[in-house]
Order: structure tokens, then sequence, then C-alpha cells
């Protein structure tokens, strides 16, 4: 019997897992080539060939368009800023409802806020972690007008019955697809498999500018929507002919040359970095099979899955230790992690996003329960136990790992499953909190 490392054994392994190195010399390349023209921004906020941007904003949402086969390609400077953009765009007015994951980052709600929309929740499906045809159907009312699903972790939702769903209601569809660039389902690519859809470009995603995200559509008019409200809407409706002036208050969603650029040498990289993630994902998944409690994702084939985290679902039931306890005693098998990506695994993900205060006392836009106030007559149920699976993710079940990524290999994996064998064949020995 192998003494745990959390008893003072000796652990699984010592040597820290590398950082990821996310620049290399062809986003150093593409900066100077930018610095070379002496301008790092190519926007105006008034008529003219530059209110969609320089020569690098241009080139990079045709290249992003192109490589997926969308219509349309819009940079914008974060995603949230994407997401708030996507809602005016679909024309969501105050006191309409658009249904959304309640496990996700928070933006996914707060965007529908920002227009003065009322997010509803829908629970999630306790294997692919993202809302469904079922879950959504159930919290359906007569003041709903989209819904937005959450590719969440990576994994493309089941979005054709979700479509058939939308089409029978009349509803749109905003894909939020943050953590799932390049994915596919049913071979076609996530973002716009509903009317609009985008990705994340943060720091900590796949492929990054730093801060940003992209827009995509199918449809021409949505495009033009987005282009606007990027920009400053109110200042160019009298020059595209324009006639529906809903939601085009716009703002500064503009992204700068430079990361522009940056974005397009990243490109080239993903694809290359899906099928490493992939490749990890399911090395270490075929080592953990069958351990008790212990269950790894599970993948539709038909839905893509880029594994921004490699989420596992725990059973304490089965083991008789609690999940935080499991959690200390793996990590205490590996490396400690000096970076949030270095970590091994950590448990329960984001709280329900319906248990934060702003939704609890719904107090969102101003003091006065804006914009809940609209519909004065309608009870919104954001109490604990509405979702009651997203909540046993969050409470008991969900842990995952942000280390199966680049530039980790096979070998790095057998270690991570190596220290769950070890803690799971000795489960006498793990000490209770």
């Amino acid at each position: 019997m192998s003494k745990l490392a959390i008893n003072g054994g000796t652990p699984v392994r010592v040597a820290p897992f590398p950082m990821r190195r996310t620049m290399g010399e062809a986003e150093k390349q593409a900066v100077m080539a930018v610095m070379d023209t002496d301008k790092i921004s190519g926007f105006f906020g008034s008529p003219g060939d530059q209110w969609l941007g320089g020569e690098y904003v241009q080139a990079f949402e045709r290249k992003w368009a192109e490589a997926y086969g969308f219509a349309h390609a819009i940079s914008v400077n974060s995603w949230s800023t994407g997401l708030m953009t996507a809602i005016g765009a679909i024309g969501i007015e105050p006191g309409d409802e658009v249904i959304v994951s309640p496990y996700t980052m928070s933006a996914s709600a707060t965007s529908i806020l920002f227009y003065g929309g009322i997010p509803v929740f829908a629970d999630i499906d306790p294997d692919s972690f993202n809302i469904t045809a079922d879950t959504i159907a159930k919290v359906i009312s007569p003041r709903t007008k989209a819904i937005m699903v959450v590719h969440i972790f990576g994994q493309a939702a089941d979005m054709d019955p979700i479509l058939a769903l939308a089409r029978q209601h009349g509803l749109k569809v905003i894909e939020d697809a943050a953590q799932a660039p390049g994915v596919r389902y049913k071979g076609r690519p996530v973002g716009c498999l509903g009317d609009i859809g985008g990705f994340s470009l943060n720091y900590h995603k796949h492929i990054h500018t730093g801060e940003g995200g992209v827009l995509v559509t199918q449809d021409a008019q949505l495009a033009k929507r987005c282009q606007l409200i990027r920009n400053h809407a109110e200042n160019l409706l009298e020059y595209t002919g324009m006639e529906d002036m809903c939601n085009m208050i716009g703002s500064n969603y503009r992204l700068t040359e430079i990361q522009a650029a940056i974005g397009s040498a990243q490109l080239d990289k993903l694809e290359g970095l899906l099928a490493l993630r992939q490749r990890l994902a399911a090395h270490l998944s075929a080592a953990l099979q069958g351990l008790p409690g212990v269950t790894p994702p599970k993948t539709d084939p038909n839905c893509g899955h880029a594994y921004y985290l490699y989420p596992i679902k725990y059973d304490a039931a089965v083991t008789g230790v609690s999940r935080a306890d499991l959690v200390r005693a793996v990590n205490a098998e590996l490396p400690h992690a000096a970076h949030w990506e270095q970590t091994v695994l950590a448990q329960a993900y984001v709280k329900p996003l319906y248990l934060a205060a702003l939704y609890q006392k719904k107090i969102a836009l101003g003091s006065k329960g804006f914009p809940w106030t609209l519909q004065p007559e309608v009870e919104y149920n954001y109490a604990k136990g509405s979702c009651p699976v997203v909540e046993k993710m969050h409470e008991e079940q969900m842990i995952f790992t942000p280390i199966v990524r680049e530039p980790l290999t096979e070998r790095d994996m057998d270690d991570v499953a190596a220290a769950f064998h070890k803690v799971l064949h000795n489960l006498d020995q793990i000490p209770r909190a």
C-alpha cells in the first residue's frame, strides 16, 4: 500500500507542469508590421471606409469568416461587449425574457440586463453541462424572445432540438461559444447555427489577443447592426440607410490593429491546439475509466469539444470521501501550482448565477428593481432549488482541471491519472477535513 502524499508519502510527481507559451515569432512579426505602419488603430467613428476598422481588423475578420464558412465576422474588444452587441442587434427590449444557462460566466446573463432584458435560467444536462431543448421548454413564456446557448467548457450543446424549439416559438438563438472556438456540431461550426454568436479572445482562451472577441452570423442585417453598435451607432445611422433604430445607441467596442494582427497569427494555430487538447483528453479519459466515483466527460460524437476545461463528475456516495477531501488528496500527489493554468484539480466551477445578490435582490439598473419592475405580475424564480442539476454540480459533483492543454503530453496525463489511481485505491488513508 502506498502512503499518500497528503500524509507525508512520496508524491506521484514533483516537477511542475509547464506553462502555456501563447506568443511566438509569428505574433512578434505581426505586431512589428503594424508598428511600422504607425497606425495602431484604424477605426473612425464618422462615416467613411474606416468606420469598419483598419486594414488589419478587416483582414482578421475576413480570415475568421472564411476559415469556418461564416458569412460575417465582426471583431469586438471583449466577448462581454460582444454578447451585449448580440443582444442589442437581435432587438431585445426592456422586459423581454432571454433564456440562458446558470452555469457560465456572469456576462452571459448580465449582457441581457444591459438592454433591460430579463434573464430566465434553464437547468443543465448532467452529462454535457449545457442547457437542452427539454430544460429550455420548461421555462418558455409568452414574454420569451430569445435563447442564449452556452457551449460550456468547449462542449457543443445539442443544437438541432434547440433550434427546432426556437422555430416553433419564434425565438432568436444566440450562441455563447466563448470556450468553443473551432468546435463543430454534426460537422457544422458552432457560433451561428442559430442567429448569431461568437467567441472570446481573452488571454485564458485557446487563442487570444489579450482581450477581445469575434461575433459571427450568416445574417447581413444582424452583421450591420453589430458593426453599428460596435462603433457609436447613433453617429452613423443616417449614412447607412438603417430604418430600425432599436438599440442603436452604440459605444466603442473596437479592436485595435495590433490585436487584430495578433489574432490573425493566433488563428493559424487553432486547429492544431484543438487536436492536441482532444488527444490529451481522450488519453486521460481512457486512463480514468472505471475508477470508483469518477466519471470522465461523456462526449457525444455529434458534439465536438474544445476542452477549454476538462470536467469530471464525482460521486462521494461511491467513495465515502467528500469532494473537497478528494481534491486535496489528488492535488497533494502532484506539483504545487504557482499559476492557475498549472492547477491540477479545482472544484465547483461557478456558483449558479441566479444565486448572486443581483438576482436575489432584483437590483440591476438603478435601485428600484428595473428591469423586473416591467413585469410586476411575474414572480421570477431565482430561489435556491430552481435548477437542481446545476446546484448539485456546484455543491457536490463538479471537479475540473485546466491542464489538458498545450504544451503538455500524454505522459503528463499519465501522471494526473496515476494520482487519481493512487488516491482512489487508498481511500482509507484520506484525512477528513
